[in-house]
């Protein structure tokens, strides 16, 4: 049985999201807004966007949980009722007025940074093995030490069904 490479189940870079690190959390939601892209049949959306810097290396991510985090005022929390779903609260317009402030936030200051890359030729067994012992759910794909792409757990578990179904033969 042929496995395949972190390479062969990658999405090519060109094609995920990715900006640089002055861009707005505005700028990084429009991006997830607008990522839609096909690999292989299954058609998906964008869960991050990638963060470079002004050479064009990976810095890190950002999550659609950091923008909201981002937008989050620090003072919210007082405004919240103690149990979810009891109550429903006013926005106050304070609120309102601070997250739209807070959308023109740098994307650097929310991002999650990026210390590990699994190379175009690692195998499926290796990305996996870094997905689960970093509790990630993308891993940047280089060649020769250059980002070309990345690969999510949906890729990898699309690749193991496909295994799966085979086998049962």
């Amino acid at each position: 049985m042929h496995l395949f490479r972190a390479g062969d189940l990658m999405i090519p870079l060109d094609k995920y999201p990715h900006i640089p690190y002055w861009h707005t959390l505005r700028q990084a939601l429009a991006e997830l807004e607008r990522a839609i892209f096909s690999v292989g049949e299954h058609r998906s959306l964008a869960r991050v966007v990638l963060v470079f810097d002004e050479e064009y290396r990976l810095l890190g991510l950002v999550r659609r949980r950091d923008i909201l985090r981002g937008l989050e005022p620090d003072f919210l929390r007082r405004f919240l009722p103690e149990s979810p779903g009891t109550d429903r609260i006013e926005i106050p317009a304070q609120l309102l007025a601070t997250v739209k402030s807070n959308i023109e936030k740098k994307v650097s200051d929310v991002m999650v940074r990026i210390e590990e890359a699994v190379d175009i030729n690692d195998t499926i067994v290796d990305v996996s093995h870094m997905i689960v012992d970093r509790d990630v759910a993308l891993v940047p794909v280089t060649r020769e030490g250059e980002v070309v792409g990345v690969i999510r757990t949906v890729e990898i578990l699309h690749e193991v069904a496909r295994i799966l179904e085979q086998d049962k033969g």
